[in-house]
């Protein structure tokens, strides 16, 4: 079976997300968010097909703000289901403005996104699945998995030989810390 070290390198859309972004610890709440709502929109369909729509993702959730999501009503909701440039699905669409209210309320409780993450670090994947589905909306076992891989919760991003795996060691992901 092929790993996605195997597969990304070199690759105009898949190399670069594999060399600097999938796996390396996460700082920021905004960048979490994101990461959430295209695995989220991932579902059923290629990550390849996520990557090229990433940018009018970005532009029609208005840079990912959690805040601004959040707040969207009928309006917001109508102009990301007649968006052709990204994945017109209202469950997905409707996970998305859900998920990013729960997410205020995780910062108002934990101080970010983040912080509530590393609340609950260290847990095996079914333990996460099941945080998960408790909290958010359209997150299931590969969703949970691929958003914590992504993101340094989880190791297996990245195969012990790929060069990039030395460099996320080196960036301290939660899943290698000892501490």
């Amino acid at each position: 079976m092929s790993h996605y070290c195997d597969l990304a390198p070199g690759h105009p859309f898949h190399g670069p997300y594999h060399d600097h972004e999938y796996g390396f610890p996460v700082d920021d709440d905004g960048t979490l968010f994101e990461r959430l709502v295209l695995e989220i929109n991932q579902a059923g369909l290629s990550w390849l097909t996520v990557l090229k729509k990433r940018e009018a993702f970005r532009e029609a959730f208005e840079g990912f703000d959690i805040d601004r999501i959040a707040s969207y009503g009928e309006t917001e909701r109508a102009r990301l289901l007649a968006d052709a440039s990204i994945i017109r699905n209202r469950l997905k669409v409707d996970a998305v403005i859900h998920n990013a209210a729960v997410v205020q309320v995780l910062q108002a409780e934990h101080g970010s996104l983040r912080a509530w993450l590393d609340h609950h670090h260290p847990l095996d994947h079914a333990a996460w699945v099941r945080l998960f589905g408790r909290t958010f909306r359209f997150t299931g076992p590969e969703i949970v998995g691929e958003l914590l891989m992504s993101t340094g919760y989880l190791p297996g991003a990245h195969r012990d030989d790929c060069p990039v795996q030395a460099r996320i060691l080196a960036a301290s992901p939660p899943w290698a810390r000892t501490d």
